[in-house]
């Protein structure tokens, strides 16, 4: 039998001693030496954990309104910057209408705002321009809004501090939420679902509230209302008259902490802007010194100071009597991020610890009795080879727990369905080795070629076979979602665990039990 190289043997066992440590945080602490980084516990999914499972309903719809009114401002500066004059111009889903105040400007404006718009339909209508947003351009819109909530949601149930929380697109308008260990099924779901959209507007010094109140409203007002608050034992709204142009929204807004109000000792939210929106607020404080500005959140005036000076810093600072954890929660939706549309929670199921822990101890037993008749079988059938495969199948697991941990796998019930799958994919590559050996002994080989041979030859046959089954398991991990990567996951790292420990660890073992034998007459196989 050919010299096995020393710098292999050092390799296996560098491996296993990084194993056994990467192993060891799911079983006991390690030493301080040890990078923290590598000792991680390994985290258990929903169906293992518990926690929450929701699904949530993006209003797509309200994403294409939105947009058109955005248009809105482009077509009034077409219209403006060619002194052409209009009598309406508004936007009602998703369509914007547009009437001039003289009849031979229409085909000029359409062409002009036809331009601006490349991805509308124009259509005159009596003497009415309507411009429609286009069927693939709404459904991109459509697309994208729910990518974005996507996006908003992680960021906000990240900040809750849970680990692998499972945020995917169910369908063409719905997200499936899955929280492991978070049992708070009202507070994630006031979470995921506040718009968070912050709007700062001028207030309207000049206008007449109380006609307003009356439906006198002035062009290019509006009135918004406040908090409600108890006045004379009866709930009353404060009325605002409002600029309906928005100077200042919350995707500006770079970071929100929560903060001390200096003047009346209560929770606040501080918010600092971006470079943009910092010189926007800047010049809107300079123009604006002593008139008031209304912070709108949620469409609610949540206050309107009085611009006291020019604020060049570009922060700003939100109060209204908060609680500890309101003021908590309404600066992580403002640091995540405002929603693109009303999302709506459907459907909503809370799987309790309990559940979760049956789960786990009937994985645990699957595994367990799959792993100890593998064990019988090897031993009964291949003798001291199969005791030598047995001690490679325990250091296969002990890989396979390691490397889920090192990388931050989450453990779910079909991951450990793929554990109990790696566990008989894991002799396999030695059946394929031992049998090749028996081959090569009734051919009338020495023991020690056979040994030789049947590894040699063998090698493609498993590198071939495992392979293919890793493809497999790449590609459920790529398309597959929730339990289905979850069993990719481990079948992929059982797979490359067990090609190392069929191959390498067996071979080492076995090579350096004969190595000071001249002579071998017979191989307990």
């Amino acid at each position: 039998m050919h010299a096995y190289p020393r710098w292999k043997a050092w390799l296996i066992l560098i491996t296993l001693v990084v194993s056994v440590m990467g192993a060891l945080p799911n079983i006991t602490s390690v030493p301080s030496w040890w990078p923290s980084s590598l000792s991680k516990p390994m985290n258990l999914g929903l169906d293992l954990k518990g926690g929450i499972h929701l699904v949530v309903d993006v209003d797509v719809n309200v994403a294409v309104s939105t947009r058109v009114e955005e248009e809105v401002s482009t077509v009034r500066s077409v219209l403006r910057s060619h002194k052409i004059r209009y009598s309406k111009l508004e936007a009602k889903g998703d369509t914007i209408f547009v009437a001039l105040k003289k009849s031979g400007e229409l085909t000029q404006a359409q062409k002009l705002i036809a331009d601006a718009l490349p991805k509308y339909t124009s259509e005159l209508v009596g003497d009415t321009l309507h411009f429609k947003v286009t069927e693939s351009e709404a459904k991109e819109i459509k697309h994208n809004a729910v990518d974005q909530s996507i996006e908003v949601i992680r960021h906000r149930i990240d900040a809750l501090g849970t680990t692998e929380p499972v945020i995917v697109r169910q369908g063409e308008r719905r997200i499936l939420v899955q929280i492991p260990g978070f049992n708070d099924s009202a507070a994630a779901k006031a979470l995921i679902g506040r718009t968070a959209v912050l709007e700062f507007k001028l207030v309207d010094e000049k206008g007449d509230l109380d006609k307003a109140l009356q439906g006198n409203i002035p062009p290019g007002d509006m009135i918004v209302y406040g908090n409600q608050e108890i006045r004379g034992g009866k709930p009353y709204k404060q009325p605002y008259l409002l600029k309906k142009r928005t100077e200042l929204s919350g995707s500006l807004i770079a970071d929100a902490r929560v903060s001390i109000d200096s003047r009346s000792n209560e929770y606040a939210v501080t918010l600092k802007f971006n470079s943009k929106g910092a010189r926007i607020f800047d010049k809107l404080t300079k123009a604006h010194v002593g008139e008031r500005f209304a912070i709108i959140l949620e469409g609610t005036v949540n206050s309107a100071p009085v611009i006291r000076e020019r604020i060049s810093g570009g922060t700003a600072q939100i109060t209204g009597s908060f609680s500890p954890t309101e003021a908590r929660n309404l600066s992580i939706v403002l640091r995540a991020g405002a929603l693109p549309a009303p999302v709506k929670v459907v459907e909503e199921r809370s799987i309790g610890p309990s559940l979760g822990q049956d789960s786990i101890d009937q994985g645990f037993e699957s595994i367990i009795i799959g792993a100890i008749l593998v064990l019988i079988f090897m031993i009964v059938y291949y003798r001291l080879f199969g005791l030598v495969a047995n001690i490679a199948l325990v250091f296969n697991m002990v890989l396979l727990v390691a490397a889920m941990s090192m990388i931050g796998a989450t453990l779910t019930l079909p991951g450990m369905a793929g554990i109990v799958l790696t566990i008989g994919m894991a002799v396999d590559a030695n059946v394929l080795i031992f049998e090749r050996i028996r081959e090569e002994l009734h051919i009338g080989k020495t023991p020690l070629a056979a040994i030789d041979s049947g590894y040699g030859k063998a090698f493609l046959t498993i590198v071939d076979a495992n392979i293919t089954t890793l493809i497999a398991a790449i590609v459920l991990f790529q398309f597959g979602t929730g339990p289905v990567k979850g069993f990719a996951v481990t079948l992929s790292v059982g797979i490359i665990a067990s090609m190392f420990t069929a191959i390498m660890v067996t071979r080492a073992i076995i090579a350096y039990s004969t190595a000071k034998r001249d002579r071998i007459e017979k191989l307990s196989i």
